[in-house]
């Protein structure tokens, strides 16, 4: 019964289920899956199917919160510029990722990686992707950052410019049908100091996170995820989950935002910061601060002696992304999604896509201390747990694990993604781009590169008829 008690705690109230304890921990034609669409966030909840399902604010942001919403929202968008001396949207460089948060996060999305499209950042290509690089001992380089900027303001050198080379791969699921996985091979070229070697060198490449449900999950209540931590112990499939824990803003907090649960906070002033190479009270140093480039802007006639964003700008865009509103489930009375909701269940992907999740009773805290209680006291429907997983290390030879320690989290441990939207990933950005730096082209191809702890319900999908493959596919397109 341990199985079937585990299952029926983090499915529950979405899912009933009647009794389904048998030699196999659960027969799939038991569960009742109630119909009508799931309120994806509670009272943050949209029924968008447009372009702007993912940029929308909630129905509680209204009076002052909707003004300070439209303010966060432009400041967000405005595409940020060199200019000194105060000038609105200046700031930008000397080096930079991104010239604004909506040239990555496109309608509160992901910006359709150029990297990909591309081939790499080029002379002047734009990759909106991020590239963290270390040596392979784990330590930063001298000259550089964390993350290497391939882009900079007239007149400063970038750092470096990344290339991708794809090497596909064609597999044949046990029926017959083919499928690919795209191996990408990463080079860093144009270093603007002295060149480093390839075998010193580890490089992993991010493309943007979807805005989807942040203030939710910033609401989410830690007690919660922490007993998800303790229970979610599955050794008939593998699976063992864990929190990430990191020291953010003086003290030991449980991480829950980015790819590898790194941060406690949505890393707005991070963002400007690393992002943007924009100034802020928490990050008041130029991100190349000791490098060339800060010379280089000098001789451009730039000014260092000023913050770029103030404090309460950055908590305008913190309350934007937290007031936007999550789409609703759709077509969730078609059969062949209902069907496909079984297979999800069926190939134990709720295990770590945890489908509900409650919100701490006085809701969300902005980073200036502006407080959302409308975020609390939900019941939400993430499909994820917010933990770290061991997603493999080699698959071919090349895996997911990507050697960046992140807080506790290892190269080869990811935080569960939340799939709350996905299906709506191309309709708001034109592409089905998945998974950390966006290898996998469609859902099939994002499900076959799971190992670690997702091989057993990898597995359980390849062994599907197609039907049912295409059923569990179908089911993600309605989320």
């Amino acid at each position: 019964m341990r199985f079937y008690i585990k299952l029926l705690m983090m499915c529950l109230p979405l899912t009933c289920l009647t009794a389904c304890d048998d030699e196999d921990g659960l027969d799939v034609d038991d569960i009742f899956i109630p119909n009508g669409y799931a309120l994806s966030a509670g009272t943050s909840t949209n029924f968008l199917r447009s372009s702007y399902a993912f940029d929308s604010e909630a129905d509680w942001c209204t009076g002052n919160f909707k003004t300070r919403f439209i303010r966060g929202d432009k400041l967000y968008d405005d595409v940020r510029t060199s200019a000194t001396g105060g000038a609105y949207g200046g700031g930008l460089g000397p080096v930079y990722a991104g010239y604004s948060c909506g040239s990555c996060h496109r309608n509160a999305g992901r910006t359709e990686p150029a990297l990909w499209s591309s081939q790499g950042s080029g002379a002047h290509g734009f990759t909106s992707a991020l590239i963290y690089i270390t040596r392979k001992n784990g330590a930063f380089f001298p000259d550089y950052g964390r993350v290497l900027h391939d882009q900079s303001i007239l007149g400063v050198s970038a750092e470096g410019k990344v290339k991708i080379d794809k090497v596909y791969q064609t597999f044949t699921f046990p029926d017959g049908e083919e499928y690919e996985l795209c191996y990408p091979v990463y080079t860093i070229t144009d270093w603007y100091a002295d060149d480093i070697a390839p075998e010193d060198l580890f490089c992993t490449v991010r493309i943007p996170l979807r805005h989807v449900g942040m203030g939710q999950m910033m609401a989410l209540d830690r007690n919660e995820i922490e007993q998800l931590a303790a229970r979610s112990n599955y050794p008939e499939w593998g699976i063992s989950g864990r929190a990430n824990y990191i020291n953010e803003r003086g003290k030991l907090q449980l991480g829950l935002s980015g790819n590898k649960a790194q941060h406690a906070d949505l890393t707005v002033e991070l963002g400007f910061s690393s992002d943007m190479g924009v100034t802020n009270s928490r990050y008041p140093e130029e991100i190349c601060e000791g490098q060339l480039q800060m010379k280089e802007g000098s001789m451009m006639g730039l000014s260092y002696d000023q913050l770029d964003v103030s404090t309460e700008e950055m908590e305008n865009v913190d309350l934007y992304l937290h007031s936007l509103s999550v789409p609703a489930r759709r077509n969730v009375n078609d059969p062949q999604v209902k069907r496909g909701e079984q297979m999800f269940y069926q190939a134990g992907c709720h295990l770590c896509h945890v489908t509900t999740l409650h919100t701490r009773p006085r809701g969300a805290t902005l980073l200036n201390g502006t407080e959302l209680p409308w975020l609390g006291g939900q019941t939400v429907h993430p499909y994820s747990d917010y933990l770290l997983h061991d997603m493999g290390s080699e698959i071919m030879g090349v895996g997911l694990n990507d050697n960046y320690v992140s807080g506790l989290a290892r190269g080869n441990e990811w935080r569960t993604t939340p799939l709350w939207g996905i299906g709506l990933q191309q309709i708001v950005n034109g592409h089905t781009y998945f998974l950390h730096d966006g290898r996998a082209r469609n859902f099939v191809e994002a499900i076959m590169w799971h190992g670690g702890e997702g091989e057993a319900s990898k597995n359980k999908f390849k062994n599907m008829p197609k039907a049912d493959r295409d059923a569990l596919v179908a089911f993600l397109w309605s989320l």
